[in-house]
């Protein structure tokens, strides 16, 4: 299988949605077309702080990262918030998320990021894969709906 992880561009709408579809059934999430159509338009925009990177397996995107640089307090260079990481059911197990996590850790050391970090929950089969990569910290997140 040959495997490209890049930018996302606008040909990739369809698949993408797809992809975000499964990610918002598998955290039995409900996100309106209004929502979507939103954060597909800032994946795009230049000025936006969210980011989105694609997997691509033999011409084919099946999953994507998608991130938000932002500023902090404690660094002077920016930190990469991985919001959302997904691969398609019938492509998992191959090694694309952790290409993807890979590919975000490469693009984070060359453009001087200071850090990348992402939360899961605690009974995410993936946070094998994440262990890879660094173990979990002590923080408890507190998360309050405006």
């Amino acid at each position: 299988m040959e495997l490209v992880i890049r930018e996302v561009a606008e040909g990739d709408w369809a698949a993408w949605h797809t992809l975000w579809d499964g990610y918002n059934r598998f955290y039995g999430s409900d996100i309106s077309a209004e929502i979507t159509q939103h954060t597909w338009q800032r994946l795009r925009d230049p000025h936006s702080a969210v980011h989105c990177r694609v997997a691509v397996a033999d011409g084919c995107v099946v999953g994507f990262a998608m991130i938000v640089l932002h500023e902090g307090t404690w660094v002077t260079s920016p930190i990469c918030y991985l919001e959302d990481l997904f691969v398609a059911a019938e492509m998992r197990g191959q090694g694309i998320a952790r290409r993807l996590i890979q590919a975000l850790v490469a693009e984070g050391k060359s453009a001087g990021w200071s850090r990348l970090y992402w939360h899961t929950a605690q009974n995410n089969p993936a946070r094998n894969l994440y262990d890879e990569f660094t173990p979990a910290d002590e923080y408890v997140r507190y998360r309050m709906n405006l």
